[in-house]
């Protein structure tokens, strides 16, 4: 029996995919097809997939043609595959052609033309078009912009901003000034949020009233009745309302979260981290100081993520201690908070005016994981134990910081009208609760 193998995303299957799949079942008489995970898929820089894992292969499986169905999840997984199933050819797309001429060592390799005239990244830009509007001061905005040319369907409709001189003059030549942000509203399907957060309240309400999904810098708002009056009203207008914070969608950062909770260190006993950044506060021109964020709304969502994730929000007791920048109520140059649940504890350092190393450690009763600065943009971790041979190295691809899989969830959300959001509303919330107490100077020292 001659066995043929190939591999795929399959994604919104079309007739180009099935006649690929037929003639590769006509070179022998057994066809193994191999379905690319997800993961596998954003690590090797292919983000506009539209359906799940189990939606693809459902539709490769409705087709027939496949004899077994495997899924693809590492590289140098098809040389594997090849030993393990003993196979004969090695098929896929004339696309690329002689990408895979390495794997005629084991099996031959055939390379099939593609059917001209359609393709899913085609379908997935022509028929699912979101417009995304920029919203607020500051230069992460010209990266949301760069970003989206990555995301197929994904356009930029506009941007509103009181201070245009942060952004590149691509973004300049379409900027409106905030008193028109409605009329950006009206040509956008979503937007995209991170003027300063005492202004997200405001600027989330307005969007949502006009029926577009929002997705703002965390922490959404600043007042926990704020939130729960702009989840509400999202749900009344079947909005999505999403925390825009790109370390959650790293996928190192998933997977040593995924690591930290299956045990691989233990029971999980401590989680340490810090974020800083160097602004020089006293230099800042003054027109620059409205705009700027605070020490805790800047950083103080990215640190949080991790403890929250790893120990939850129900924390027993926190303390928050914190410095002041000289003539200012809320402007933290620099502030740690530390919490105790039952069973652990945590802490956070953040500082707009303090410089430290800006390194994650999580400790665990077997071991600790250890992410170098700056960590929430990691592609590089360590699992460390007692015996350091037994010490492993884990290295992910980061696209774009994360701004990428980020807006391509977003996307996906949009789409097909389910919340998939990293950050779930209950971590999103106790960002809040911990910021307003900080505002409220409750459980609070100054320094």
């Amino acid at each position: 029996m001659k066995k043929v193998i190939t591999y795929g995303t399959y994604d919104l299957l079309h007739y180009g995919h099935i006649r690929l799949l037929e003639r590769a079942k006509a070179l022998g008489d057994y066809l193994i097809v191999g379905v690319t995970a997800d993961g596998f898929d954003m690590a090797r820089g292919k983000l506009n997939v539209e359906q799940s894992l189990i939606e693809r292969i459902e539709a490769v499986r409705a087709t027939g043609i496949a004899d077994e169905i495997i899924v693809e999840e590492y590289e140098g997984q098809k040389i594997d595959d090849i030993r393990r199933f003993g196979v004969d050819i090695f098929a896929i797309g004339s696309d690329w052609k002689g990408k895979f001429d390495y794997l005629k060592e084991f099996c031959q390799v055939v390379y099939l033309d593609r059917t001209e005239g359609i393709s899913s990244t085609e379908l997935r830009s022509k028929e699912h078009s979101v417009r995304l509007g920029l919203v607020g001061e500051s230069p992460i905005l010209n990266k949301f912009a760069r970003e989206s040319q990555y995301v197929n369907g994904l356009a930029i409709s506009g941007v509103c901003s009181e201070n245009s001189r942060l952004l590149s003059d691509a973004l300049k030549a379409q900027c409106l000034p905030m008193d028109q942000y409605e009329e950006l509203l009206n040509n956008s399907d979503a937007v995209y949020i991170i003027s300063n957060p005492r202004c997200h309240y405001e600027h989330i309400r307005k969007a949502l009233e006009r029926g577009c999904h929002v997705m703002c810098e965390s922490p959404i708002v600043i007042a926990p009745e704020q939130l729960s009056e702009l989840r509400q009203l999202a749900k009344v207008h079947n909005c999505l309302l999403f925390d825009s914070l790109k370390t959650a969608y790293a996928m190192a950062y998933s997977r040593l979260i995924l690591l930290a909770k299956s045990g691989a260190i233990g029971q999980v006993m401590s989680v340490d981290a810090t974020c800083t950044s160097m602004t020089n506060l006293e230099m800042s021109d003054e027109r620059d100081m409205k705009y700027l964020w605070n020490s805790i709304g800047a950083w103080g969502p990215t640190a949080l993520l991790p403890i929250f994730q790893l120990l939850g929000t129900n924390y027993n007791s926190k303390m928050i201690t914190t410095h002041l920048m000289e003539g200012t109520s809320d402007f933290d140059t620099f502030t740690k908070i530390a919490f105790v649940y039952p069973h652990a504890v945590a802490s956070l350092k953040v500082g707009q005016g303090v410089k430290s190393e800006g390194e994650l450690v999580i400790s665990g009763t077997k071991g600790y994981i250890y992410v170098p600065a700056p960590w929430w943009k990691t592609d590089y971790f360590e699992v460390r134990y007692e015996n350091p041979a037994d010490n492993r190295r884990y290295f992910y691809q980061l696209d774009g910081e994360g701004i990428r899989y980020m807006l391509v969830v977003f996307k996906r959300a949009i789409q097909t009208g389910t919340t998939a959001a990293y950050v779930d509303e209950q971590t999103s919330a106790a960002f809040v609760d911990v910021i307003s107490d900080f505002y409220n100077k409750k459980d609070t020292i100054i320094i």
